[in-house]
């Protein structure tokens, strides 16, 4: 077996059960509320704490890449989330789903990571661009599962059938990472090494950052809290689509995920070689992914698939900027970039998530626990809202930025 397969098997492996993992709510939330009694700020609460601790792992996980040999860091992290499964799967309470949600984060938490840390180490420069849009491809398979495939499966089990099942998906990737990733030692470091907090700080201090990010992680975070969650409900609560229904439309906006990461690249580096940046593209992208929410406030009667499918298309946009922020810094910290940008991404994920939550919330649920189809409106109205402000930021901070740089050097004082 060639390398190249030896990496991306498992790794694409562990990323799949990641993403199925991330969104899997959208389809059993309905088990959960009506088993457990939720509401819906606990259960954004719920949802959402996957984000947070998966966000509390970016800064030491970072550092522990660079003096872990990263098979193995993965493959021990893989056995907490099979262990947060079987917590989950078992919890009779709110906090046990919590917990279980929140051991489940931090055990997939370098999936992603870790992948293109071991990318790097193994292979050629000139693969890396093919080999990083299949590692995010293979996350669009595990956002498609988390759909029809769920609905059909809790159609032979329940939910706590389904996470016990995952859990020894989960025990099966680490096994796949420890026997199939290629050995390799961790190199030595030379001088103090820096402080993860501190390097962070700067960068997102960095005009270069703070100018760029906002648009980008604001696009990824706020489809990320809709599609793993809300988008469910919003299809068989506002739509009155059944769960088999509204489990299809999902797996329709899957597809254009993973149509998304695959072409986006693509359509980036074509219009790189005529001189247009990636940025231009990314920025783009989220204007039509912003329109797109707007336009599900529209879309009456049967949902429009085309509609669903374009909204998960465009999503990808705010990827892009991965690449472009990188090239903006030194090579040596363009880890620490992507994962300050990821950062970001998962710590608004879940404070959207959870906000969105609170939202629906305001209006009185009926007597089996359903809210009104205004109070999901009100809610996606404010996440449609959430990445035009990032588009906004981005707007004013290069008009400022330019403006400065324009003004003429100030003459220097004569001294007496």
């Amino acid at each position: 077996m060639t390398t190249l397969l030896r990496l991306i098997i498992p790794f694409a492996f562990g990323y799949m059960l990641s993403y199925l993992f991330r969104v899997i709510g959208a389809v059993v939330s309905p088990a959960l509320v009506d088993e457990l009694g939720l509401d819906a700020s606990t259960l954004g609460l719920i949802s959402s704490f996957y984000f947070l601790t998966f966000a509390a792992c970016q800064l030491p996980l970072g550092v522990m890449l660079d003096r872990i040999e990263v098979r193995k860091l993965t493959a021990a992290l893989l056995l907490i989330a099979a262990a947060g499964s079987l917590v989950f799967a078992t919890a009779e309470t709110a906090t046990g789903l919590l917990i279980g949600r929140g051991l489940i984060g931090i055990g997939v938490s370098a999936c992603l990571m870790g992948a293109f840390k071991a990318y790097v180490l193994w292979l050629p420069t000139a693969r890396l661009p093919l080999v990083n849009g299949i590692q995010l491809s293979s996350g669009g398979i595990g956002a498609m599962l988390a759909t029809t495939p769920v609905e059909l499966a809790l159609g032979i089990t329940d939910w706590r059938g389904l996470f016990i099942a995952m859990a020894g998906l989960c025990m099966l990737a680490s096994l796949l990472l420890w026997f199939l990733v290629p050995k390799r030692a961790v190199e030595a470091t030379t001088g103090t090494p820096e402080h993860p907090l501190r390097t962070v700080l700067g960068i997102v201090r960095d005009p270069r950052f703070y100018c760029v990010a906002p648009a980008s992680l604001l696009c990824s975070s706020t489809f990320i809290a809709v599609q793993s969650l809300w988008a469910g409900d919003w299809l068989r609560e506002v739509m009155q689509r059944s769960p088999t229904e509204a489990a299809d439309l999902l797996f329709v906006m899957a597809c254009g995920v993973i149509s998304g990461f695959l072409l986006m690249g693509l359509i980036a580096d074509r219009l790189q070689h005529l001189g247009l940046p990636p940025r231009n593209l990314s920025l783009a992208g989220i204007l039509i992914f912003v329109s797109l929410m707007i336009l599900l406030q529209f879309d009456g009667g049967a949902p429009n698939a085309i509609l669903w499918a374009l909204l998960g298309f465009f999503s990808t946009s705010g990827s892009l900027m991965f690449a472009s922020l990188a090239q903006q810094f030194p090579r040596h910290q363009s880890g620490r970039v992507s994962t300050s940008l990821n950062l970001g991404i998962f710590v608004s994920a879940f404070l959207i998530q959870w906000g969105l939550g609170g939202i629906v919330e305001l209006w009185e649920a009926d007597s089996a626990g359903h809210y009104p189809a205004a109070a999901y409106r009100v809610a996606f109205a404010l996440a449609a809202a959430i990445p035009a402000a990032g588009l906004l930021w981005y707007w004013l901070s290069a008009a400022r930025l330019n403006a400065v740089r324009r003004q003429p050097d100030r003459p220097k004082a004569s001294s007496t």
